[in-house]
């Protein structure tokens, strides 16, 4: 698997951006679940949103009800909207996703490249 992320930049506090990330899977690899984690200097990265291959979404509890997590499976690409950014938002945010090899069921997991999300105050 692997993943080409997009989307970040500088945004005043109350903004939105949109992040996306689109996955390349080989044809014996079917595309399981996908999110977004976060991470600041000297901070482990957290989970922001995820979203499961049934459509099924998982947001942390400090971003619920301001992001929201989507996917379009026909492209296998997923989209974050972050609407009402603060400050605290700011971070690198890395795009995440596993896929099921079809023959063997062995799991593979893959990060996309961070994208930089500033908010200024």
């Amino acid at each position: 698997v692997q993943l080409q992320a997009s989307g970040g930049g500088l945004v005043q506090a109350g903004g939105s951006l949109r992040l996306s990330c689109e996955a390349s899977v080989r044809n014996d690899y079917r595309l399981g679940n996908m999110g977004w984690y976060r991470q600041t200097p000297g901070k482990q990265r957290d989970l922001v949103a995820s979203i499961s291959r049934d459509g099924d979404t998982n947001y942390a509890a400090s971003v619920k009800g301001r992001f929201t997590i989507s996917k379009d499976n026909a492209r296998d690409t997923v989209h974050l909207q972050m609407n009402s950014l603060e400050p605290s938002d700011t971070a690198v945010y890395y795009c995440n996703a596993d896929a099921r090899r079809v023959y063997t069921g062995a799991i593979a997991y893959a990060w996309g490249q961070g994208t930089l999300v500033t908010v200024s105050s």
